[in-house]
């Protein structure tokens, strides 16, 4: 039997993490991952990851921050350090980590010999006018410019290729996700009127908004409350552009705060170019997704729900075309925390790694 991969996870006490935790707990292939906490003392900065646990202190467990761990054997956090990780045999590193420190510590890991699982929006974006909206202070731009290029975006049903061969993969975004699946099997046919434009409605559970609160995701404002936000202005847009080859003003994205746990349903509006039946645009969904284990297609008029693809890592699309046959609406579904981050990050690690997409993830 060929030996298991050592991983090493950090940022296991946010929402994507603890999921990214359970799963490579159980995944066959893998020793039990290392689990980690940062400190300011070497050399990657005093950004949070989200844990509320002091960093000085000695012993702390998951479980400390999850009680639902509790019993399952302990899952300890251990303080970050380069050399501990090569000495422990730690091959591949998941960063679950904010933007910011994800930008300064992907640098240090590929260094250190690591291969990396982004889970942040730090190297997704090639375009320098996407990347804006995060303001990032590379202290090295020289290095920062050449990781952009090597970057691949992680988008399995798009990039396979690409992926398997990866030293660092850029977990998409939870609302890319679901409106890139949607919109790809279409505009590469080149039956949308992009010209009309495109219009994606989508809507989020609190989750999506991370661990930390704020008074827009505090149970107040969010129970009996339906709001939307970062109109014009959401940094998942340049991915969706970019991995489309939309330009600005071709998509509106107006994404909304749902007072649920977790899930997305992005609404899509599209014209097409031409007159099609419901059976060609069904046709074209199944057939771009023929061989990708992680995308249901519906068949019209049944259409995808929230409740559908939760704690799953499917991508669930649907669809409704007018008796006019020109005007489209597409419903994406998936699970945030999961295809829309941790799930999607083991299917990347599993094509980094020669093994099925469905590995662990079942």
């Amino acid at each position: 039997m060929s030996a298991k991969l050592k991983t090493a996870v950090l940022g296991a006490t946010g929402y994507s993490g603890l999921e990214l935790t359970r799963i490579l707990h159980r995944h066959p292939k893998l020793e039990k991952p290392v689990l980690l906490r940062r400190n300011g003392s070497n050399g990657a900065g005093n950004v949070s990851d989200g844990n509320q646990i002091d960093a000085n202190q000695a012993d702390v467990n998951l479980a400390d921050v999850f009680p639902a761990l509790s019993g399952n054997g302990g899952y300890p956090l251990q303080k970050l350090s380069w050399p501990e990780l090569q000495r422990l045999g730690v091959k591949l590193l998941f960063l679950a980590t904010p933007h910011e420190a994800s930008r300064s510590l992907v640098p240090e890991a590929m260094a250190n010999g690591l291969r990396v699982i982004d889970l942040s929006g730090a190297w997704r974006l090639k375009e320098a006018r996407h990347r804006a909206i995060y303001n990032f202070q590379d202290s090295d731009a020289a290095t920062a410019a050449e990781l952009t290029d090597k970057a691949v975006y992680g988008l399995p049903e798009l990039h396979s290729d690409c992926i398997a061969g990866a030293d660092l993969v850029a977990n998409p975004g939870c609302y890319a996700t679901s409106v890139i699946l949607a919109l790809a099997p279409l505009l590469q046919a080149g039956v949308v009127d992009r010209e009309h434009g495109i219009i994606s409605d989508s809507k989020s559970g609190v989750s999506g908004a991370g661990k930390e609160p704020t008074a827009r995701t505090h149970f107040v404002s969010v129970a009996e409350n339906f709001s939307a936000y970062s109109v014009f202005g959401h940094r998942h847009v340049g991915e969706i552009v970019e991995q489309l080859q939309l330009t600005a003003q071709e998509l509106i994205f107006t994404p909304h705060l749902l007072p649920i746990p977790r899930g997305i349903l992005s609404t899509i509006y599209v014209r097409l170019n031409r007159a099609m039946q419901a059976a060609e645009v069904e046709a074209c969904l199944r057939e771009f997704y023929a061989q990708k284990r992680w995308v249901r297609i519906f068949a019209t008029p049944k259409l995808p729900q929230v409740q559908f693809s939760l704690h799953t890592n499917y991508c669930d699309l649907g669809f409704c075309l007018a008796e006019d046959g020109r005007r489209l609406v597409l419903v994406s579904c998936i699970d945030n925390l999961l295809k829309g981050a941790a799930g999607q990050a083991v299917q990347n690690m599993n094509l980094m790694y020669g093994w099925t997409e469905e590995e662990g993830l079942l």
